[in-house]
C-alpha cells in the first residue's frame, strides 16, 4: 500500500491515526499548494483531487479520512480504533458523521472562502458571502458539543477513536484559522488539552509544519 498525503487537517487525521496503531506506510507527498493535486496523474488516482487517498496492494484507491482509517482499522493488527463491537463501532461512526456535517465542512468551506479565498477560488465553488455564517455555524456547534463532552474523557466516553483523532485535527486547525474551541467551553477544551498530551500529536504534524 502508498499512503498520497500533503499538508492539511485530513491529512493529520490519518497521519495521527497511522501513529496512534503504529502502522508503517510508505508515503508520497502530494504538494497541494502548488496544486498537483489537481493534475491529471492524481485524478486519476482521486478524481475528487482531495488530499490523503490511498492505494492498495492491488492498484485500487480508497479516499475520504475516515473511510482510509476504517480500511486500516480493519486489516491491521492492534486494538481497533473504531470499536471492538458492533455498538461501539456506531458510536464512532455516529459521532465522525456529526463532525463532518456540523464542524469540518462549515468550517472548512468558510477558510476557503474567507482566509483563503485567494488560493480557492479558482480551484473549488467558494460563498465569500456565506463564511460569516459559516463560521457561526461552527461555533454553535462547539456550544452544542461542549454540555454532551461533560463527565466524559473522550467523545466516546472511556474509549480514544477515531472521531477524537478526527475532531482533534481539525479543532487543532481551527484554532489557527479563529473557528477554534471557545476558551469558555471548559469541557472541550479539557479534553483537547488532554488529546494534545498524545505522542500521535506531535508524531502527526506534517514535516512542512515542524
Amino acid at each position: 500500500m502508498k499512503l498520497y498525503t500533503s499538508i492539511g487537517p485530513n491529512p493529520r487525521v490519518v497521519a495521527m491515526f497511522i501513529a496512534e496503531r503504529g502502522i508503517d506506510l510508505p508515503v508520497q507527498e502530494v504538494d497541494i499548494m502548488a496544486g498537483e493535486n489537481l493534475g491529471d496523474d492524481f485524478r486519476k488516482l482521486n478524481p475528487s483531487a482531495q488530499s490523503p487517498c490511498l492505494q492498495l496492494d492491488d492498484g485500487s484507491v480508497i479516499a475520504e479520512v475516515t473511510v482510509i482509517c476504517s480500511y486500516l482499522d480493519e486489516v491491521t493488527d492492534g486494538p481497533s480504533l473504531i470499536g471492538a463491537t458492533s455498538e461501539e463501532r456506531a458510536e464512532t461512526r455516529m459521532w465522525n458523521r456529526r463532525f463532518d456535517t456540523r464542524i469540518l465542512e462549515p468550517m472548512t468551506l468558510a477558510f476557503r472562502s474567507a482566509e483563503a479565498i485567494g488560493l480557492f477560488k479558482d480551484r473549488y465553488r467558494v460563498i465569500p458571502h456565506a463564511a460569516d455564517d459559516l463560521k457561526a455555524t461552527v461555533q454553535d456547534s462547539w456550544a452544542w458539543l461542549e454540555p454532551q463532552m461533560a463527565g466524559k474523557t473522550f467523545v466516546c466516553g472511556d474509549r480514544f477513536t477515531l472521531a477524537d483523532i478526527q475532531l482533534f485535527a481539525f479543532a487543532d486547525f481551527g484554532a489557527l484559522i479563529g473557528q477554534g474551541i471557545p476558551e469558555s467551553l471548559s469541557n472541550l477544551q479539557a479534553w483537547f488539552k488532554r488529546v494534545t498530551e498524545r505522542p500521535s500529536v506531535v508524531a502527526s504534524v506534517h514535516p512542512s509544519e515542524a
